[in-house]
């Protein structure tokens, strides 16, 4: 045992220490994926703003109208107000973080053209060094395509200057809210992210004292010399002057290696006692029972009265006494756990019925508003009155099983409510037979569906047939009513067919498919597995569902 012990705690440390090396080595290179995808987008974002103030300077008539008209203009103003409504919506696509600024040298007017985000005390003295950069001839080289850090009362901020003849516009950010992502991400318990200028220097606020004395005080080296306290990942814009800097903190790893170590030392001590205690608890207790044992195997043959005198365990001899009783006491459980079961089933079936999106019910109440505000009274009343069916079918429905007519007059409100959400976007048709009418099913099995087919097969680009047919069949173990709904919309896609096809659940996590599921399971309870369901796409394009249920269905649950 000894052997064996020490053998598996020499290959736990080594797989320990592979395993350590690994997720260092994967955390680092995902670390480095997401300085990429990060610094990836700041370069498209700061690339389109300056490509859209560039084209504003040089071709949108607004500029031309302000730079050729009086600042008291009303064509001045207008065109000004025009400019900031632009920029306004620029800054809600790309943040607020984002500052915009508008500057006619020829009639010394700075503007901002966009909320700002930065105190006005900043503003004030930022207006004067963006007005001091005008001033140099080599603005365009310094400041155009290249976003550069500026200092302003301590604080730095990121910012690109773009000229046009004697028209500036100018994009402003602070470089703590541009780091501020990659701030969010686990990096150590002493770990950062900051921005670098060219001489290395951090041009962003320090966010603990920890970060800040990270650049002075040098790591400690480890305890062991295959672990790496520290990596530093570095990546540079592609239009900027400064970098991202993340400093990776290993100081979990080190920790793990030394509790390693003590773990095997330990684990050796304890190997030691545990010898003995084995040896002990052999005697004393595993050889009493293993005679107990032997005596119940005994009284379980009817063999005549065993003495447990002979025990050094009192509580076995005891023991004995509680086995017919225990026995009782199971049987008991069992009945217990059953019917236990079948109350689960019934709060599951209610749960199934009472499953419903809200979201439909606050859409039908924003279409009433929208025709509200376009004085659609008539069709106000319609859908209202639609709608209040609608829910009223739904909420007032406490029974396993409703009348097939009832259930079909409930998808056809259902439909009209959509047209008057798509008009012109699908037709629907819906055939049943009279000798179906009375056929009982559970609730809002074809509103499940419909609504599927309404959901994934209407758009806006062509006109989708939604087609709904109910009769009835007779087979050997009884008479089935044959649903059968169709549409023309994409179909089904082949990986959720074969999951359908072979009975696995479809993957409900991201919210969908959770209503083809939820019928599922309703019909295998209901019905206790005679129920059939049957999904496929039709030739010419579109999905089918083919359903077939009992016509007498059994006792619900």
């Amino acid at each position: 045992m000894l052997f064996i012990l020490f053998t598996a705690l020499i290959l736990d440390f080594i797989i320990s220490y592979a395993s350590i090396s690994i997720v260092k080595q994967q955390s680092t290179r995902n670390l480095k994926d997401t300085a990429d995808l990060y610094i990836n987008r700041i370069n498209h974002d700061f690339a389109y703003i300056n490509h859209y103030m560039g084209w504003t300077l040089a071709n949108d008539e607004i500029m031309k109208t302000m730079d050729t008209n009086s600042m008291h203009s009303t064509a001045f103003l207008k065109s000004n107000t025009q400019l900031h409504q632009r920029y306004t919506e620029l800054q809600k696509n790309y943040g607020q973080e984002y500052n915009f600024f508008f500057y006619l040298k020829s009639k010394n007017f700075f503007l901002n053209c966009a909320p700002l985000s930065i105190q006005y005390p900043d503003y004030l003295e930022l207006k004067k060094q963006i007005i001091s950069y005008t001033e140099d001839k080599n603005v365009y080289e310094k400041f155009y395509s290249d976003w550069t850090p500026v200092l302003v009362k301590g604080k730095y901020y990121i910012i690109n200057i773009v000229p046009y003849n004697d028209s500036y516009l100018i994009c402003l950010i602070s470089a703590d809210e541009l780091i501020r992502p990659l701030r969010g991400i686990n990096l150590g318990e002493n770990g950062s992210a900051s921005l670098v200028n060219v001489n290395r220097e951090s041009i962003t606020t320090p966010i603990g004292v920890s970060e800040k004395q990270l650049q002075t005080i040098p790591a400690k080296p480890a305890i062991l010399s295959f672990v790496q306290s520290q990596t530093t990942v570095s990546r540079q814009f592609s239009n900027a002057s400064f970098r991202v800097q993340m400093v990776i903190r290993f100081g979990t790893f080190e920790k793990i290696m030394i509790a390693q170590l003590l773990i095997i030392l330990l684990a050796f001590i304890i190997a030691l006692t545990l010898c003995a205690v084995m040896l002990y608890f052999n005697k004393r207790v595993l050889r009493p029972i293993q005679v107990f044992s032997d005596n119940l195997t005994q009284l379980q043959e009817d063999s005549e009265d065993l003495d447990f005198t002979s025990s050094k365990i009192i509580e076995l001899e005891q023991a004995n006494l509680q086995v017919q009783h225990l026995i009782e006491q199971i049987r008991t459980f069992k009945i217990d756990i059953y019917e236990r079961e079948l109350e689960k089933q019934r709060i599951q079936l209610d749960y199934m019925k009472l499953q419903i999106k809200p979201h439909f019910f606050l859409n039908c109440l924003t279409n009433i508003y929208s025709m509200a505000q376009m004085q659609m009274y008539a069709e106000i009343e319609q859908m209202a009155l639609s709608t209040s069916r609608y829910f009223r079918y739904i909420f007032q429905n406490g029974q396993d099983f409703v009348r097939l007519k009832d259930e079909i007059e409930h998808v056809r409100i259902y439909l009209d409510i959509q047209q008057h959400r798509y008009p012109h976007a699908f037709t629907y048709q819906i055939e049943e037979q009279l000798d179906t009418q009375q056929v009982g099913i559970p609730p809002l099995v074809l509103q499940t569906f419909i609504e599927n087919a309404v959901k994934y097969a209407v758009s806006r680009v062509t006109e989708v047939s939604i087609r709904l047919t109910v009769s009835r069949t007779a087979e050997k173990e009884a008479d089935m009513a044959v649903i059968h709904i169709t549409d023309t919309g994409p179909g089904f896609s082949p990986q959720i067919l074969e999951q359908l096809a072979s009975g696995q659940p479809l993957d409900q996590s991201d919210g969908t498919h959770i209503g083809i599921m939820n019928t599922l399971q309703r019909l295998e309870l209901l019905y206790r597995r005679k129920a059939r369901a049957r999904f496929y796409n039709l030739a010419e394009g579109g999905a089918g569902v083919l359903l077939y249920l009992p016509i007498h269905p059994p006792e619900s649950l």
